[in-house]
């Protein structure tokens, strides 16, 4: 018994530095100052605990960002590099520039945080979409019931930031630029990871994947 918790413990230790050995070179080969090393650890680590048929991609977005800064990034894990790097709106009864008020609640008009899976893709009044399975039971597993899509918006542009002063708002789904989405969604459909950062005093209570 003894011998078997030590190797527990051990490999415990080992899975602990290499995660933070390849987080460590991951992120120096990214070569990017506007994703926080903390948060793509934090990404890393749940996805590593996380059962997901495609690892080969991960999307972070930062909401602790202002809107008016670039803060979707889309990393291919194979080739470490980053594929997408740009804005994403958040819900209107999140906050103004900055995201500061998040819920899991059906019509909240706000934006959730957390680790969601892609699910299916479809065209509607919004173009072409990608419905968001919330992972993380009280924090975003209301995704499917609260309709939350990644789509395209016209709000979701730099023109906009310049026309009003700061991206414009979703009722709650991460909204990116049109003239993007389509190859964005295409490239993180079937089942990949997106880790949803913010709101960090509440989620690190109740989330099983965070990492300080």
């Amino acid at each position: 018994m003894k011998k078997i918790l030590l190797f527990i413990s051990i490999f415990f230790v080992y899975s602990l530095s290499f995660s933070a050995f390849f987080s460590n070179e991951l992120y120096q080969r990214l070569d990017t100052t506007k994703l926080d090393k903390k948060v793509l650890n934090r990404a890393l680590e749940g996805l590593s605990k996380i059962d997901v048929k495609n690892k080969k991609v991960l999307t972070i977005i930062d909401y602790t960002k202002s809107s008016n800064e670039k803060r979707l990034f889309v990393i291919d894990l194979k080739k470490e590099k980053i594929i997408f790097d740009t804005y994403v709106s958040h819900g209107k009864n999140t906050g103004g520039e900055f995201a500061k008020k998040f819920s899991n609640n059906l019509n909240s008009l706000q934006s959730s945080v957390g680790f969601f899976k892609t699910s299916t893709t479809y065209t509607g009044k919004n173009g072409y979409s990608m419905r968001l399975n919330g992972l993380e039971k009280g924090i975003n597993d209301n995704a499917m019931k609260r309709n939350i899509v990644i789509h395209g918006a016209k709000y979701a542009t730099e023109s906009y930031i310049n026309k009003y002063g700061r991206l414009g708002r979703s009722w709650g789904c991460p909204t990116i630029p049109l003239d993007l989405s389509k190859d964005l969604i295409n490239s993180i459909k079937g089942e990949s990871i997106v880790y949803i950062n913010g709101d960090l005093n509440n989620y690190q209570k109740k989330s099983k994947f965070y990492m300080n």
